[in-house]
């Protein structure tokens, strides 16, 4: 088994490059050296929550694992075979985001040499910072993954966690494929249809919701959308279904294309709540305003699973994220796939010729 050398401090320089190198290796069987970790952060180097996604998916694939400590800048992986009839579990033992563990353990899941379930139970931050939050992944994600490419992802969440505390529950399962995911052809967003979302509080006044929800939808409004068509609720968690205390606001716009956009933001003690939803809706908008058939934070997320399909897809988006740009470069530097991007004003399309893997 030949090995491959990834500089973590390419492009983006992130998380992102781990998980998406550590995804491919593992499905791919290929060795991989990940050196100059984390290079554009500071400080540079393995967080918990980057060590427990690591160990997450050696056990996933039998893999050997080395440098796996914290504030390691490098590491090697040697995977074996994947095996999902078991149910694994992954926690930082921090408000370090579920979402990014499951990131980078979902595409190992996808595929086995027998019909299976995979079940994961991954614990930490369900709504962080820098990081999609549940709602998003529920909402937007997971719909994506269903539509394009018949996949049936499902999520329980157990307990929200919020920072600085985490201690927050998801179970993730989801069955294996025997065949190639299919190419993607999105091209044609259509009009919005609707906007739904959810304001939430937890160990905060449920008046503080109210005012996220208020001050969104009057963003939404002012930038065309008919009121009749927004639905978000303001919801304030249950003592016994939360960890400590947060806000925040996630909204997902639906087009008459089928296509879902989103947008999110986080409370803070500094920041009024209406300044949370409106910051929201104008996340929403802006991914609206570029006429693109997915958001900028889907953008990103998707490459991975073009790279695996068989044939050739074809994303809509708007303006080209690093984020994006390094996914392709992860993306080609381990498969054989190819990308090739064309980008217009504030759109672009994105054309890969994936590897059919299965």
């Amino acid at each position: 088994m030949s090995k491959h050398v990834i500089d973590g401090s390419m492009l983006e320089g992130g998380g992102q490059i781990l998980r998406n190198s550590i995804a491919l290796a593992a499905l791919l069987q290929k060795q991989v050296t990940i050196d100059n970790i984390r290079g554009s952060r500071k400080p540079p180097g393995l967080r918990a929550q980057h060590a427990a996604g690591l160990t997450l998916v050696a056990d996933i694939s039998s893999a050997t694992l080395t440098g796996c400590t914290i504030g390691s800048c490098a590491i090697d992986f040697n995977p074996g075979s994947i095996n999902v009839s078991n149910a694994y579990t992954a926690d930082p033992r921090t408000a370090g985001s579920t979402t990014l563990l499951l990131q980078i353990a979902l595409p190992c899941l996808l595929f086995s040499s027998t019909l299976s379930t995979s079940n994961l139970v991954l614990r930490g931050g369900t709504n962080a910072a820098n990081a999609p939050q549940i709602d998003y992944t529920e909402h937007v994600f997971f719909p994506f993954l269903r539509k394009q490419f018949q996949l049936d992802p499902k999520l329980d969440v157990r307990k929200r966690g919020y920072y600085p505390k985490g201690g927050g529950e998801i179970h993730f399962s989801m069955p294996t494929l025997q065949k190639p995911l299919p190419a993607v052809a999105l091209t044609e967003r259509g009009a919005v249809k609707s906007v739904s979302g959810k304001a939430y509080v937890a160990g905060l006044p449920h008046n503080l919701a109210e005012q996220m929800r208020t001050a969104a939808i009057a963003e939404l409004v002012s930038f065309g959308i008919d009121a009749s068509c927004i639905d978000i609720a303001a919801v304030r968690e249950k003592k016994e279904d939360a960890v400590g205390g947060g806000s925040g606001l996630v909204i997902w716009a639906e087009t008459e294309e089928g296509c879902i956009l989103g947008g999110s933001a986080l409370g803070s003690k500094n920041k009024d709540s209406s300044e949370v939803g409106r910051e929201a809706a104008a996340e929403v908008v802006r991914n609206l305003a570029h006429g693109g058939c997915v958001d900028e934070y889907l953008q990103d997320q998707i490459i991975l699973f073009l790279a695996l399909a068989e044939g050739i897809s074809i994303v809509k988006t708007g303006p080209v994220t690093l984020h994006t740009r390094t996914a392709i470069w992860v993306a080609e530097q381990l498969t054989q796939a190819k990308f090739d991007v064309v980008e217009d004003g504030l759109t672009a399309t994105i054309s890969c010729t994936g590897i059919g893997f299965h």
